[in-house]
């Protein structure tokens, strides 16, 4: 009887949001974006993003294209970023992306690529859901969420190494420096991933994704070995860190002085080139 309140009472609230969020799809194959905006609170070049643009790695495909400004002070959002339009809720999300390949030229640069979603709310505080790759090691993926009100932000989150299947870690804490206590049970599944063999988000385009339900969460990718949808983490059990309320549909790129590598803690060096992000697509499926 309790499992079957409790799905009558999601499937109310996902019908409750079905009209005031409506999905789409954005190719970047014209000049102009449709669902998004351009915002960066950062230096204002022109040159840090370009749509419809030629991908460098895959012949024939147009992209949203993202420099990241070596003039660019550190911080979220003061890299190139595009921020949807409408609001966005309950749905799957899904984006196909290619990181830049930096090891080479700076093997310590402190840099994030953003595949996100993000509104704070003055009365229902943040709404915020992460896939977050540092160039440091692009084999490595963050994903996870930030909720509640500022001062106590809460974070659950997962750190993979997905190129040798190893998971990290898998915890939730309060504010950024808070103590992470180890997530067990429904909150830690599955409680191994397989590794994708040669994975790194540099070397080609990989489709990711995540499932946001009011009392569950999944991340996942699509394995290019075998065409399947591979979930990273399939969060339930409990609705501590999962969002409720409406956010805005994001992509940026920025840099981090304080954010270092799993396993790099020198990786916090300003960006010295223009590297490039390239987006093939982004989609929203509302629930």
């Amino acid at each position: 009887m309790v499992q079957t309140k409790c799905y009558i009472t999601s499937v109310l609230v996902l019908l409750s949001f079905a009209a005031s969020a409506q999905s789409f799809v954005e190719d970047f194959n014209d000049s102009t974006l449709q669902n998004f905006r351009y915002g960066s609170t950062g230096v204002k070049d022109s040159f840090k993003w370009e749509v419809g643009a030629h991908s460098t790695a895959e012949q024939g495909t147009r992209v949203l294209l993202f420099r990241i400004d070596p003039a660019d002070s550190a911080g979220a959002g003061k890299g190139p970023e595009i921020i949807s339009k409408e609001f966005t809720h309950f749905g799957t999300y899904s984006a196909r992306i290619r990181i830049p390949d930096v090891r080479k030229v700076q093997p310590n640069v402190g840099a994030v690529v953003g595949y996100f979603t993000y509104n704070m709310d003055s009365l229902q505080g943040l709404s915020e859901i992460d896939f977050e790759w540092l160039l440091a090691d692009p084999t490595i993926l963050y994903i996870g969420t930030w909720t509640g009100t500022r001062g106590r932000l809460q974070r659950i989150g997962r750190t993979i190494d997905l190129a040798k299947g190893t998971i990290f870690s898998t915890i939730s804490k309060v504010n950024y420096n808070g103590v992470p206590t180890t997530l067990t049970g429904l909150q830690n599944q599955p409680e191994t991933v397989p590794p994708i063999p040669g994975y790194d988000a540099s070397s080609a385009f990989y489709t990711y994704g995540f499932d946001w339900y009011p009392d569950r969460l999944r991340w996942w990718i699509i394995n290019p070995g075998t065409g399947e949808k591979m979930v990273l983490w399939d969060y339930s059990g409990s609705t501590l860190g999962i969002p409720q309320n409406e956010t805005r549909y994001r992509m940026n790129f920025w840099h981090t002085n304080n954010w270092a590598v799993e396993g790099n803690p020198q990786s916090v060096e300003r960006p010295l080139h223009p590297y490039e992000l390239e987006v093939d697509w982004m989609r929203y499926t509302a629930y």
